[in-house]
């Protein structure tokens, strides 16, 4: 099949006394020469609407579309797979209750718990977390991340489980990768690459392990809630569906920090650290 509709992203318009011109998904506009070409067949063409051949124009500035890389075949609908909809939630209230309400309406079946998914007051497992075979595990905390609180958690991946976490660290929060499998980045790869990224180490690491004095305190609004509770279904949601990464960096190495005064998210690619040798024992 011919690819004769404008990828998402790509849009036309009729510029008053110029054409038309097309919008990039980068926001760049580029006149477009059509010709003898009939506008009003091209447009419907690009549509969707038609798939009249037209004439000999029309073929060359469609070619041109498709050289550019704007058209596309029409994607088939992605449906959230029965086998990975069983997505288990844990953390504050703040952020899991607009998560669960977007991956329920993606299609997903997530359950949420604000308790610790420990046995006898021990601390939490990965026997725990894997009770009732949850396909995915996403834990949100309004907070800095308690050491070694997401220690058993970062095995999930060995178990076949996908494993997304976040976290705020004042009035910053962090939407750390996609963990779907041995070898994706973990929590502790995210904790160790951010010590090494940064002089201030010490103080990091006395800030993670608390404790910590501060004013009144920093409270998500409705907004950030909701964009921090996207960027996590989203990401969940092109695990579940197998769709291709989008611009920028891949998912599974991608580190995102959410300014929450201003909403704004930066990307950072992260790596998992590699095991360490240990260090061989001298005799005496």
């Amino acid at each position: 099949m011919s690819r004769s509709r404008l990828v998402p992203g790509v849009e036309v318009v009729a510029v008053p006394g110029r054409g038309l011109a097309v919008r990039t998904p980068e926001g760049e506009f580029f006149s477009v020469r059509t010709g003898s070409a009939d506008e009003n067949v091209l447009l419907s063409r690009l549509a969707g609407v038609t798939t009249d051949p037209g004439d000999g124009q029309l073929d060359r500035v469609m070619r041109a579309f498709e050289e550019a890389g704007y058209l596309a075949e029409e994607p088939p609908e992605r449906e959230w797979p029965a086998a990975r909809r069983d997505i288990r939630i844990y953390g504050d209230r703040v952020l899991t209750e607009p998560l669960a309400a977007q991956l329920a309406a993606l299609g997903a079946r997530p359950r949420t718990t604000e308790a610790v998914p420990a046995s006898g007051g021990s601390p939490v497992g990965v026997e725990d977390l894997l009770d009732g075979d949850p396909c995915a595990v996403a834990w949100c905390l309004d907070g800095p991340v308690p050491d070694g609180l997401w220690d058993a958690a970062d095995r999930l991946p060995e178990h076949g489980v996908a494993w997304l976490r976040c976290h705020r660290e004042g009035r910053q929060a962090y939407v750390e990768p996609v963990a779907a499998a041995p070898g994706d980045v973990t929590s502790a790869h995210v904790r160790s690459r951010r010590l090494a990224a940064t002089p201030a180490h010490r103080e990091l690491a006395a800030y993670w392990s608390g404790p910590r004095t501060s004013g009144a305190p920093v409270r998500l609004t409705p907004p950030a809630a909701t964009l921090i509770a996207a960027l996590l279904a989203d990401d969940l949601a092109r695990w579940a569906t197998g769709a291709p990464d989008t611009a920028g960096l891949p998912a599974r190495r991608r580190l995102r920090r959410v300014d929450l005064r201003t909403l704004t998210v930066t990307e950072h690619p992260v790596l998992p650290v590699p095991e360490v040798a240990p260090i061989p024992r001298k005799d005496g």
